[in-house]
Parts: structure tokens; C-alpha cells; sequence
């Protein structure tokens, strides 16, 4: 399937952040950081707008040209990262104060993170209900495994349901066999891609 991908900039933030909103609303993670939908539908995009900036910042975001489709990349490096990650803290803040979950998901995602060698972070990929289904999650990020393919790089991700856990496994992602267990929550499956060779 053949998408026209380009590069979002500052300019694009609002954009990737409804696509992403709209995406993630009935998302199962979603919904246990936010249980009361009305309260979601009020907060979610000032927690999401986090990881947009935190990408636009010191990764990529790959946008859709037609508006329907996010995907989120970071490089990171081989090695512990150096300090305390304040993003959970900043999730937490930036979108709903009194919400201990909005922090605690960035927390146990972090605790689980491999460092032991760099790799491409699929932080989050989005892709406008609608169109859900067509491929086109697949089309956008085909690009970047087949890049990490060619320079023998692997990637990793955390799916957060059993439905996007099936699309990663198709594009060669394994679960690294620890699930991130969401207290009375649902259980996210962080994955690892090899390299492939072509």
C-alpha cells in the first residue's frame, strides 16, 4: 500500500495530537489512565500533546499527508540514560494533577525499557478510526523498519492492546516475554524487532 508520508514540524503539533486523541480515546491503556470518558475526552490530548513534544523535540514524528495517520519516533541510545526521566512527572502535570495513573504508566513502561543497545522507539503510532484497519499503520511505518533493516538497527515498541500486538507481530516485532502490568489495568506487550535481512 503506497502512502504519501512527510515529516511533521511545530507547525503540525496540533494536528498529530487530534489524530493521536481520536486514535487512543478507546484505547485500553487510555482508559485506565482516565476512566470517566467525559474527563478523558477533556484531558487526553494535553497528555498526548506531552509525547509530541518530547518527539518533535529529539525525534520525528512521520505524518500522513492526508491527515489521518501519526507514527512517533525516538533514537535511543546504548546505556542506562544519565538522571531521572521527569517525563511521567510532566505527563502527570501537563494533563490531570491529581491522577497518580498518568504518571505510574510512564513509570512502569520506563522500568521495562531494554538499554542495553541502541534501537528506533515506536513511542506511538496513531491512526484515525476511520480509517482503522486499511493498512495504512503498517504503510507508515514500513519505511523506518525497512531503514532499520539497512542499517542494522532494531526497533521497540509497548502495544497496548491485543489488536496492535497482532499488527507488530505480522512487521517482525516479538514480545520480550515480561507484560507491563497495570495495576486492575490491562497489560501492555513490549516488543523488540531484529533486524532483518532482506
Amino acid at each position: 500500500m503506497g502512502v504519501r508520508v512527510r515529516r511533521a514540524d511545530e507547525r503540525d503539533r496540533d494536528q498529530v495530537v487530534r489524530i493521536l486523541e481520536e486514535a487512543f480515546h478507546d484505547d485500553p491503556v487510555s482508559g485506565w489512565v482516565f476512566p470517566d470518558e467525559e474527563h478523558r475526552r477533556a484531558v487526553h490530548g494535553k497528555f498526548l500533546g506531552v509525547f509530541a513534544d518530547i518527539t518533535l523535540k529529539g525525534g520525528y514524528i512521520d505524518l500522513l499527508e492526508d491527515g489521518t495517520a501519526a507514527a512517533l519516533w525516538l533514537s535511543v541510545p546504548a546505556g542506562a540514560p544519565e538522571g531521572d526521566d521527569d517525563t511521567p512527572a510532566l505527563m502527570r502535570e501537563t494533563a490531570d494533577p491529581g491522577n497518580e495513573r498518568a504518571e505510574l504508566v510512564g513509570r512502569l513502561t520506563g522500568a521495562v525499557h531494554p538499554h542495553d543497545r541502541a534501537h528506533a522507539y515506536l513511542l506511538m503510532i496513531g491512526v484515525a478510526p476511520e480509517r482503522q484497519g486499511e493498512g495504512i499503520g503498517e504503510a507508515l511505518i514500513a519505511e523506518v523498519l525497512e531503514r532499520c533493516d539497512r542499517e542494522g538497527t532494531p526497533a521497540y515498541l509497548e502495544a497496548s492492546s491485543s489488536r496492535s500486538r497482532s499488527l507488530y507481530e505480522r512487521l517482525g516485532f516479538t514480545f520480550t516475554g515480561r507484560t507491563v502490568d497495570l495495576p486492575d489495568g490491562p497489560p501492555m506487550w513490549p516488543m523488540w524487532r531484529e533486524p532483518q535481512a532482506g
